[in-house]
């Protein structure tokens, strides 16, 4: 990693125990696009990005559409040629967030690719993301799905925007087998990353969402930026019905050993309070099928929740 980690990421590092599997690994993240990855997102239909508000609050957004709508310009430039759902909160964080991070996911191979960098846009309007860190991410934990195929295009996209959640957003997140999460470091910048499991692997109680953090890369790119800057963004995709859930929020980390021995193959534990929802109705035009889950997802669920360490915001 050209820059280093920077303090929050070394901070979770060194409290897991990590630091020298994570330098080893930092020299995997380049600064430059190579050819293959260039090749892989141009086969991508579905992508995820980061992006922050007016208020720098983070947000995960889902953006489709046919394979080459993102394109790698050259070494350092993504082009993503399509628009966000309507009332998507990326619409007006176009205008304000100074990054963007991005995750390309192939969920019938079970690839994954993350660019980092600056955002910015071309004449036509098209978002360009300039890159600062680029690299892969290993299988694990993602559910294996097929046949992107198309949902009724008589389903619009219609939002709703909430100050918390509603019951059957909590069903929703209970079911939920993936999701995806936005998190921002003031100065390096958005980072969009994937979260799975097994059904129920995600606990809610009220607007707390809670979820068990399984061994990794050992980078921790998502709790780094967590420890630095306490708030995240999630998104939850329906493949289905193509409806998306969005949140933004308030995040913590828990290293309690008490509440982290109660949950199946967790490290650790996040705490998230949901300050805003978005619901998108009709955001996804792909169905996918699943066809097995991942080997690696830990069985069993999160147990009642168990009180959650704090920190100040």
């Amino acid at each position: 990693m050209a820059s280093g980690y920077h303090a929050g990421e070394i901070e979770v590092q060194a409290r897991a125990g990590v630091l020298d599997s994570a330098r080893r690994i930092a020299g995997s993240v380049r600064a430059e696009i190579p050819p293959p990855a260039r090749a892989f997102l141009a086969e991508r239909r579905i992508v995820v990005v980061a992006t922050v508000d007016a208020d720098g609050r983070p947000w995960a957004s889902i953006l489709t559409g046919k394979p080459g709508f993102a394109q790698a310009l050259d070494e350092q430039t993504v082009r993503l040629s399509t628009a966000p759902a309507p009332g998507d909160p990326l619409v007006e964080n176009l205008a304000t967030s100074m990054f963007l991070g991005l995750i390309a996911p192939d969920f019938a191979t079970r690839r994954r690719m993350r660019v980092n960098g600056r955002l910015d846009r071309d004449s036509k309007g098209a978002i360009l993301l300039r890159a600062d860190q680029v690299y892969s991410n290993c299988p694990k934990y993602i559910q294996r799905r097929e046949g992107e195929a198309a949902l009724s295009s008589e389903t619009k996209p219609m939002a709703r925007r909430l100050p918390g959640l509603e019951e059957q957003h909590r069903r929703w997140i209970r079911g939920a087998d993936t999701f995806f999460v936005a998190t921002v470091h003031p100065e390096s910048g958005a980072d969009a990353s994937h979260r799975g499991g097994m059904p129920g692997f995600v606990s809610v109680d009220g607007d707390r969402i809670t979820w068990p953090d399984y061994a990794g890369n050992t980078m921790f790119n998502t709790l780094g930026n967590i420890a630095a800057y306490p708030r995240a963004g999630l998104v939850f995709p329906n493949f289905d019905t193509g409806a998306v859930l969005q949140f933004t929020g308030r995040a913590a980390i828990n290293w309690d050993p008490t509440h982290v021995s109660r949950v199946a193959g967790a490290e650790r534990l996040v705490a998230f309070e949901v300050e805003e929802a978005v619901e998108i109705v009709g955001a996804l035009p792909l169905g996918l099928r699943l066809v097995d889950y991942s080997k690696f997802n830990p069985k069993g669920v999160i147990p009642p929740e168990p009180a959650v360490q704090q920190r100040n915001w």
